[in-house]
């Protein structure tokens, strides 16, 4: 194997790795019964600030449609989201988040703040700073090839 394999594989095994501890430790973290799913789809909804069809949101978050439908319904049961029919074309829904989920996702902020600050402040912002553009260009050249 050559050189730049060996960084490949050094660094996919890092991501996954910080990827699983950082999941876990946020999902301990998020008010009871909000699942690290339902925070992503709240948190997108909540700066985005507009409504999105459950394609949408599948491809945003690189899910299938019917995950995505799984977590809105639960989102939904929730109080979290408002699911409409669009009035066009029966056939496709629009999704926006109420304000209790505006409520649920703020709180999770709260929640998950302390924890993400304590990361970044134990490894310094200027190296949080200097990996960030690193990688954003990682993710977009894999959504590329997606």
């Amino acid at each position: 194997m050559d050189r730049t394999e060996d960084i490949a594989i050094a660094l996919f095994g890092e991501l996954f790795m910080a990827d699983q501890l950082a999941r876990n430790r946020i999902s301990k973290v998020l008010p009871k019964g909000m699942e690290l799913s339902h925070f992503g789809v709240l948190n997108h909804l909540a700066r985005i600030n507009e409504e999105r069809t459950p394609a949408q949101l599948a491809r945003s978050f690189h899910v299938t449609r019917g995950a995505m439908t799984n977590t809105l319904a639960k989102l939904e049961w929730a109080g979290h989201v408002h699911i409409r029919p669009d009035w066009d074309d029966a056939r496709r829904k629009f999704v926006a988040i109420s304000p209790a989920g505006r409520a649920a996702r703020d709180a999770a902020v709260q929640s998950v703040a302390p924890l993400i600050a304590e990361v970044v402040q134990a490894l310094g912002a200027e190296k949080v700073r200097a990996v960030l553009p690193v990688l954003r260009e990682m993710r977009t050249r894999l959504e590329g090839d997606g």
